[in-house]
């Protein structure tokens, strides 16, 4: 018996040793990566729909703002809830899956663009920039091309598709990443051709010369 307890000591022993580095090794590493890119979507989300609001209530006046301009919808949350609950299978089933940083943090610079671009819209346009399709002309709605609109119809549309998709790759979200891109490409290909319809009734042969010339910035989308 002393000599079976010896062997299974001098056997069993090394081999745990050598063991522990890697699993301790992969729970640091799976920490650290679920923490980094949850903490970076989690802070994205929050300053997106944060600043909208306080945007919306600086430029109209909090009289004119209601809850819904931190868009913020049912099927916004829906895809959301994908996203994440696909995160979480995927970090947990194939870690290896979530570790191409050079992924995640091209991500990561395109949310930085899509809310750089889409806030700078908002600001450029001021009064005139509302998140209901006017279907009405008031004295505040003027045709905007000066600015970040010189290059680009819709660069509020263009940055929140950005930073829709960016999230997901920055998530290395597979799935999402695809999902995420042709919903909202979708959307803007269906909103952008309606709200034009009263553009040109608003602003006549002036706003057909302008987009003409300046491309939608939502790609495929004329």
């Amino acid at each position: 018996m002393p000599f079976i307890n010896h062997l299974w000591e001098y056997v069993v022993t090394p081999l745990s040793v050598l063991q522990m580095p890697s699993s301790i090794s992969f729970a640091e590493i799976l920490s650290y990566t679920a923490c980094r890119q949850l903490s970076q979507m989690f802070l994205a989300v929050v300053f997106f729909h944060g600043s909208e609001y306080i945007l919306a209530v600086a430029i109209h006046g909090r009289s004119n703002v209601t809850l819904k301009s931190l868009l913020i919808s049912k099927n916004y949350l829906l895809a959301m809830i994908f996203s994440l609950l696909e995160y979480i299978v995927e970090i947990v089933l194939f870690p290896g899956l979530k570790e191409h940083w050079w992924i995640s943090d091209t991500g990561l610079a395109l949310v930085v663009i899509g809310e750089f671009t889409r806030k700078l819209a908002i600001i450029t346009a001021g009064r005139a920039f509302t998140h209901l399709i006017k279907v009405y002309h008031d004295e505040h709605h003027l045709l905007i091309t000066h600015g970040i609109y010189r290059s680009v119809r819709h660069p509020g549309y263009s940055g929140f598709f950005i930073w829709s998709v960016g999230t997901q790759i920055m998530l290395c979200n597979p799935i999402s990443t695809v999902g995420f891109a042709i919903v909202v490409w979708k959307f803007f290909a269906e909103r952008i051709p309606h709200e034009e319809y009263f553009l040109k009734r608003f602003f006549g042969s002036e706003y057909e010369e302008y987009a003409h010339r300046v491309p939608s910035g939502v790609p495929f989308v004329k």
